[in-house]
């Protein structure tokens, strides 16, 4: 677990550097915010990938990100709500915070808080970069969390880890063995 949070680090720094000069204007704060939430479903992948070869988490990752972004995406072409930047009337609610949170979410429900604050940390940073650029309330970007968060309590499952384990108990008046098989 160290080694996968160590390279999540990495990743994120890798990204920092790339960023560069650019990450200190409002345009680059943005841009990096767009950054991170493209990041966001594959370093979940990764993390996934990295229990074991969680392929049934990576399935509960795919359906949670699809439902979300494809909720928000639909919802923001039916809900008329104008853009801060008056750009256009697609500001409710965020599809790109969407992206962001719906792998934080999974992370959170799927492996613990361990995973999920991190991934939470940046999923709003991708939320307040949104706003900061003025192409989303603060309101769409908390829609797309709670659309994330809904979409995660339906489809993930808490990880358990496959396969045998024993144990043995040692007591004063003798010792207990227990052995199990998680499916």
């Amino acid at each position: 677990m160290f080694l996968m949070l160590s390279r999540c680090i990495a990743a994120a720094c890798a990204l920092v550097f790339v960023l560069g000069p650019t990450a200190v204007t409002a345009k680059g704060v943005e841009t990096a915010g767009t950054a991170v939430a493209i990041a966001m479903p594959i370093v979940a992948s990764g993390v996934a990938f990295g229990h074991d070869e969680d392929w049934t988490g990576i399935a509960q990752l795919s359906v949670d990100t699809v439902a979300t972004v494809g909720t928000a995406y639909g919802l923001s072409h039916i809900v008329r709500e104008p853009r801060p930047d008056l750009s256009d009337n697609h500001s409710f609610p965020s599809d790109t915070a969407a992206l962001a949170f719906a792998p934080a979410a999974f992370l959170w429900d799927r492996y613990g808080w361990e995973w999920g604050v991190p991934a939470y940390a940046a999923a709003a940073f991708v939320g307040w970069s949104r706003v900061d650029a003025n192409k989303h309330h603060w309101y769409d970007v908390l829609a797309s969390a709670g659309i994330a968060w809904g979409y995660s309590e339906i489809f993930t499952t808490r990880y358990h880890r496959r396969g045998f384990s024993s144990n043995i108990y040692a007591t004063p008046d003798g010792a207990f063995v227990h052995v199990s098989y998680n499916f």
